[in-house]
């Protein structure tokens, strides 16, 4: 029986510098209370997607589990989330990627097809999360298309949106936020390609994208949080079940209680509009400006007369 090579050896025979060689490092599984933490926050942010990881903390003391804001940070991180308020780094586009404007602000979406967007969210399971990507027509709330991966890459985005234009046709504009996925010349390109409106979600804006955030929430209260998946094929086939309900069965309140796919076909009965406050706010003082500059002349005439 041979000695095994010292670590020296090895690297000169594999050509590979000593300095650039590093012991493996076995990888740290949460024990059962974090996971315990970890339910609790994923839950806690799919209602509040604004919150930090301060109120996190008090929602978790009045649930009964008293950690400081150190460790609810780093399990925020685990979890990838972030308060939706303006902050330094809560989104992090990849610095060579061109950002496009955001397009839809006090506009009136009249009809199936003028707005889709997408976005991405996580699927915690035992041993890991699976990230789930979906496009949606904005009037109709219809979910076109959806895919599920293990890893945070462009391709699935990428084969999610070619399957709702293949499927639906082409929208006028197309929605996202600055994440690297949806900044990619992969992604972009394939939207340029047909001509469609590239739209980009501003820094820190939770509202530009509320669509796909509500139903991120209905997922994830309706479905995953009822049934607790513990593997992939288990999640994959439990979302098919879940979005052809969601289209086909379950009504909508904003929708007048008819479904995504009665709205979609019949193109009634829908819609949508994303308010630009700033100009509205400023519409109103001007007009405000208008109503006192006016009673100011009549009291002057009333006084000369």
């Amino acid at each position: 029986m041979h000695d095994p090579l010292s670590i020296i050896r090895q690297c000169s025979l594999a050509s590979v510098n000593r300095s650039t060689f590093y012991s493996p490092h076995l990888l740290h599984e949460p024990d059962d209370y974090e996971l315990v933490l970890l339910v609790l926050i994923d839950a806690e942010y799919t209602l509040h997607p604004f919150y930090g990881s301060r109120k996190m903390v008090v929602h978790l003391g009045k649930a009964g589990h008293l950690v400081n804001r150190k460790r609810v940070q780093r399990l925020m991180r685990i979890l990838g989330l972030a308060g939706m308020a303006p902050g330094p780094n809560t989104s992090r586009p990849h610095p060579q990627h061109k950002i496009y404007p955001y397009l839809l602000r006090g506009v009136n979406v009249t009809r199936p097809n003028q707005v889709w967007s997408t976005d991405i969210t996580y699927v915690r399971l035992p041993r890991g999360f699976a990230y789930l990507a979906a496009v949606i027509d904005w009037y109709s709330r219809k979910v076109l298309a959806w895919r599920l991966s293990n890893t945070l890459d462009s391709e699935f985005c990428v084969d999610c949106l070619e399957q709702s234009l293949r499927s639906y046709g082409t929208p006028e504009i197309f929605n996202t936020d600055q994440g690297c996925q949806f900044t990619s010349e992969a992604f972009t390109g394939v939207l340029k390609l047909h001509d469609i409106a590239i739209s980009m979600d501003g820094r820190g804006r939770a509202l530009d994208n509320i669509f796909v955030e509500r139903l991120w929430r209905s997922v994830k209260h309706e479905d995953v949080y009822l049934k607790g998946y513990v593997d992939m094929p288990g999640l994959q086939l439990g979302l098919t079940e879940y979005f052809e309900f969601y289209n086909i069965e379950r009504p909508h309140q904003s929708l007048g209680n008819l479904t995504p796919i009665q709205v979609y076909q019949t193109g009634s009965g829908g819609g949508a509009r994303i308010v630009d406050k700033f100009k509205e706010r400023k519409a109103f003082f001007r007009g405000r400006t208008k109503i006192k500059s006016r009673d100011y002349h009549l009291k002057l005439n009333r006084l000369l007369s």
